[in-house]
């Protein structure tokens, strides 16, 4: 059986759209399928829209109800969690995401591969600036990880075991299109081209995205703690310089040099602790040990949970 995991959030004019459009490629991938919605928290009547596709005649569709907004990334492992089949997809609600490509991950998945990934060949009518932005946080997530993470999407199909395997992960915060590369197993790519958005908005702002970026880049590499120790040789360095022309002569103002000096240690200072200060976030996070979401509606058992 094949699930595909779709996470929404105020994606109501997409709902019954995205439910057809995965449904008519599933319908002829020769497996039984089940494609379980969830809804992260949506204000709009999103919840309402899954209600209506779940409970046509014959549905294979499920739906999932957080609590409040979790997130994506909470979204996407509820589905994870919650799904039955041999193999899980994971497909955004908008459908720039084309569901016809999962035809041919399927395929992939039938010949060997654990781990077929969507990448992006063309970005379609994204803004510059974010596709700029996009690249420069795939760069640093590919070097934090060790994978080329270059075009990576959440577009992706994992086998059973796979999906086990990036469920033994339990930070919180975790990274799906990440841990998926990072679990290992045999990886195949389907090239695909982003489709632009026919109804609704986009859900992403610049301050989510950096947020975003800046969270998952520390839960792969503790590199910028390092920066308080360079911080220090490069203040280190500026005072033995200062020192140097102090002592051949060379004129810097009565107090030219030590506020040149102490407004760039200053500088330094509190970058080291924000930096600091971010991973001991982390960590606080990761004590209190909340659960990452809480299902309040399940179509299938009518109960809350949370995990």
């Amino acid at each position: 059986m094949i699930s595909v995991v779709i996470p929404a959030y105020n994606e109501e004019e997409n709902i019954a759209e995205a439910a057809e459009a995965v449904s008519s490629v599933l319908s002829t991938c020769g497996e039984d399928f089940e494609i379980i919605f969830v809804d992260d928290g949506s204000r709009d009547l999103t919840w309402e829209k899954i209600l209506s596709v779940s409970e046509r005649p014959g549905s294979k569709i499920r739906g999932l109800r957080f609590s409040r907004n979790f997130g994506k990334e909470a979204a996407i492992r509820a589905g994870l969690d919650s799904s039955a089949g041999d193999a899980v997809a994971v497909i955004d609600c908008d459908l720039q995401h084309p569901p016809a490509k999962l035809s041919e991950m399927i395929e992939k998945w039938r010949q060997g591969a654990d781990v077929v990934e969507g990448k992006k060949a063309f970005r379609g009518s994204e803004a510059k600036s974010y596709g700029f932005l996009a690249k420069v946080f795939n760069s640093m997530m590919s070097r934090a990880t060790g994978f080329d993470m270059s075009g990576a999407s959440d577009f992706m199909l994992l086998s059973r075991r796979a999906v086990e395997a990036v469920r033994l992960y339990g930070e919180d915060g975790s990274f799906f299109r990440a841990l998926a590369q990072f679990v290992g197993f045999k990886a195949e790519a389907v090239e695909y081209e982003v489709s632009a958005r026919e109804r609704g908005r986009g859900k992403w702002t610049f301050k989510k995205l950096l947020v975003y970026a800046v969270k998952n880049i520390a839960s792969f590499t503790d590199a910028p703690l390092y920066l308080s120790l360079f911080a220090g040789i490069l203040s280190c360095l500026s005072a033995a310089v200062l020192l140097v022309l102090k002592i051949f002569g060379i004129p810097l103002g009565s107090f030219g040099g030590a506020a040149i000096t102490l407004i760039f240690l200053a500088g330094l200072i509190l970058i080291s602790l924000g930096v600091i200060g971010f991973y001991l976030s982390r960590i606080y996070g990761e004590v209190k040990s909340r659960p990452k979401y809480i299902i309040s509606c399940d179509t299938r058992e009518g109960r809350q949970k949370s995990v």
